[in-house]
């Protein structure tokens, strides 16, 4: 019998039958056929995890709760477009519960910012979008060229706009560690994109 945090599934989204862990069966179970009792069971392994991670950041318990409760219920609207090969589920969580606690900080503290109007011919022409095209292509293939490790943390931190104190916490890995990945990586695409912008 295999223990009870491995799990063989064989999700709707076509994944092949592969072991996944409890967490990642339950994800998968909300996102393919809105079972409400595996949101229950992440419900529960994850909003005192967010709440803890929120207080420990500097929200009041209250304000840790709503955010929490808010980050969850994201999760189960969200579920389609979880997929497992991508991110782990408890990334994609705390990147939601994250976006979520800054939506909140928005609402509350920060009138949003009018919407900025581009002069007439600021318009970028065939030219400007072939080139922007092929930088985000070779940008692309230079974060994929990085070490797994490096590649992960700076996908994190500055796609999913995670700090080096909350990639820390998530991650179990020291600070420095997080920090010495990140300078390794980004001196590594700046090595591979020199030619970029180059006259």
């Amino acid at each position: 019998m295999m223990p009870p945090e491995v799990v063989a599934c064989c999700g709707h989204g076509g994944e092949r039958l592969t072991e996944f862990s409890e967490e990642t069966q339950a994800m998968l179970a909300i996102r393919d056929e809105r079972d409400r009792a595996a949101f229950a069971k992440l419900f529960r392994m994850f909003a005192p995890r967010i709440k803890g991670f929120l207080i420990k950041g500097g929200c009041g318990a209250a304000q840790a709760e709503e955010i929490a409760q808010e980050a969850m219920l994201r999760v189960w609207h969200k579920a389609a477009l979880y997929d497992p090969h991508r991110a782990n589920v408890s990334a994609w969580i705390f990147t939601i519960a994250r976006n979520a606690r800054v939506d909140m900080l928005r609402r509350e503290a920060r009138p949003m910012p009018e919407e900025m109007k581009e002069e007439p011919g600021s318009e970028p022409d065939a030219g400007q979008i072939v080139a922007l095209e092929q930088e985000a292509t070779q940008l692309r293939e230079a974060i994929a060229g990085l070490k797994p490790a490096q590649r992960e943390v700076i996908e994190r931190a500055y796609l999913g706009e995670l700090t080096h104190q909350e990639l820390s916490e998530e991650m179990g890995i020291p600070m420095g560690t997080i920090k010495s990945r990140i300078r390794l990586g980004l001196e590594r695409l700046r090595h591979d994109l020199k030619g970029l912008r180059t006259p």
